[in-house]
């Protein structure tokens, strides 16, 4: 009888250390980019953020703060609600040879809206940048269970000089990773206009 209580110990033991290392898991390293880096230092891949949101939709959120423009045009999760942390104001930078974003300076308000502090928040981006700005301002303001999803919605470029995808966001990301996305618009998630 001992020899069977101790038995069924171990094996609880061993079970419980492999469901932690599990969850864990879905918990992804310090990614290589310091632009992605977070004072939070929480990180997660885009599919794991998806099964970790799957598992428990009431208690995790998925945040996308890129520009509305990139939430309707180039797709985004269908759950995720949309509070970009720049905006496109219109202005070319014909030195840089790309189109300029300002900051949202209702960024941080917006998101007290919808969120506590001590919600878990799934942030995704296009690339994993500027979801580690969000998150650092959110952090600033008492935000403590923020995630960086480091290969956000349209993941990393391929810098494969001889593939055809040579400088396009095909390598991973939310898009590329089998988890669902959408263009389609719900009136409750996406971000008001401004009035």
């Amino acid at each position: 009888m001992l020899q069977t209580r101790l038995h069924m110990l171990v094996v609880t033991v061993l079970l419980s250390m492999c469901l932690a290392s599990a969850v864990h898991s879905a918990e992804g390293p310090k990614p290589d980019s310091p632009k992605k880096h977070t004072v939070l230092d929480k990180y997660i891949k885009a599919i794991d953020a998806y099964q970790k949101w799957k598992s428990s939709p009431d208690k995790v959120h998925v945040l996308d703060v890129r520009t509305p423009e990139e939430y309707v045009f180039v797709g985004h999760a269908p759950m995720a609600r949309n509070i970009p942390l720049k905006v496109w104001p219109g202005e070319w930078k014909a030195d840089e040879k790309k189109f300029d974003l300002a900051p949202n300076l209702g960024f941080v308000d917006t998101v007290k809206n919808y969120y506590k502090p001590g919600d878990v928040i799934l942030l995704m981006c296009r690339s994993g940048d500027r979801a580690a700005e969000a998150i650092n301002a959110l952090a600033k303001v008492g935000f403590t269970n923020a995630y960086n999803i480091v290969d956000s919605f349209e993941g990393d470029t391929v810098t494969d000089p001889d593939s055809y995808f040579d400088g396009k966001r095909v390598k991973n990301g939310w898009k590329n990773s089998g988890a669902p996305w959408t263009y389609d618009l719900d009136p409750n998630l996406i971000y008001p206009p401004p009035k």
